[in-house]
């Protein structure tokens, strides 16, 4: 039988056409509808939770009973609880989450590394300069921005977006390809947080990552040991630069960044399709339990 999923708004209110998730993604038996008026026969109902925090829960469906029986109410949200207002008044509405927790009910991660049926060679671009960064959202209080002007004092930065040098219209990965180091800073701090600026900021312009997120263990349920630096490996930004300086003058330690790329392959997670279809794939594949997310806020923020 076919799923219906609803998506009650879309993502901060753009409308876009909605994928085929057969055709794309190979998950049959799925249908998506930004169409409201279908709430009564959706088998799911998807809330992003940036536009419930701006309409509010009175924003949810209302009705009565409020809700068909067996539909069951995905709470769907891929900030960190840094930037994820309005969580407390959430108790007991939602069935399931999906985030980039691995403990959500749908984890759907920024990205993640897959070994392809027959290994392709892998060829690092020519790397003519050392560290950039790319940061859109600049805020002196963010614990990335700290580290950054200690990090400065002792090599150069390129830094490109809000307080810095221009992107190429398009060309992010083209114009970090050509660094040796990519500054993959997190805007905040939490488990499991990790973002496109590892996945395709770094790893797809294959420039090795220098990340700022949750700890080294954390990244390792995720990328091998070898693939990245963690600014925690070093007492103080200076040493740390230091290591970047050694690496730049000694290519076999540098290469050994690399190794990984032998056997596995980027995957970086297409917004917003990839998700919707996703959600479609849990519903088909749960069954008819159905339970409820007590304490959203608790959860999400441990």
């Amino acid at each position: 039988e076919t799923v219906t999923v609803l998506l009650w708004w879309e993502p901060f209110g753009r409308p876009r056409r909605l994928p085929d998730c057969r055709r794309r993604y190979n998950i049959s038996g799925c249908r998506l509808s930004a169409d409201r008026s279908r709430f009564g026969e959706a088998q799911a109902g998807l809330f992003h939770h940036r536009d419930l925090a701006l309409h509010g829960a009175e924003g949810l469906p209302r009705g009565s009973p409020p809700r068909p029986p067996r539909q069951r109410w995905v709470w769907m949200n891929f900030e960190s609880p840094s930037h994820s207002p309005g969580l407390r008044g959430l108790a007991g509405l939602f069935n399931w989450t999906m985030s980039y927790r691995c403990d959500s009910d749908v984890f759907v991660p920024y990205g993640y590394l897959y070994v392809p049926p027959a290994p392709r060679p892998f060829v690092l671009p020519r790397k003519t300069r050392l560290v950039a960064w790319v940061i859109s959202n600049w805020n002196e209080e963010h614990a990335r921005v700290r580290y950054y002007r200690q990090l400065k004092e002792h090599l150069p930065i390129d830094v490109y977006g809000a307080r810095g040098l221009a992107l190429a219209e398009g060309g992010l990965v083209e114009t970090v390809s050509a660094y040796k180091f990519y500054l993959a800073f997190e805007n905040s701090q939490h488990t499991d947080y990790i973002t496109e600026k590892l996945w395709r900021n770094a790893f797809s312009a294959s420039a090795v990552p220098v990340v700022l997120g949750p700890r080294r263990a954390n990244y390792e349920r995720f990328i091998p040991p070898d693939s990245f630096i963690h600014v925690d490996d070093f007492p103080s930004p200076r040493l740390l630069a230091t290591y970047l300086k050694f690496l730049d003058k000694n290519k076999p330690s540098y290469r050994r960044y690399f190794a990984w790329r032998k056997k596995y392959e980027v995957h970086v997670t297409s917004f917003w399709d990839e998700h919707f279809c996703k959600v479609c794939e849990a519903v088909r594949a749960a069954g008819n339990q159905i339970k409820t997310v007590r304490n959203l806020a608790s959860w999400f923020e441990s």
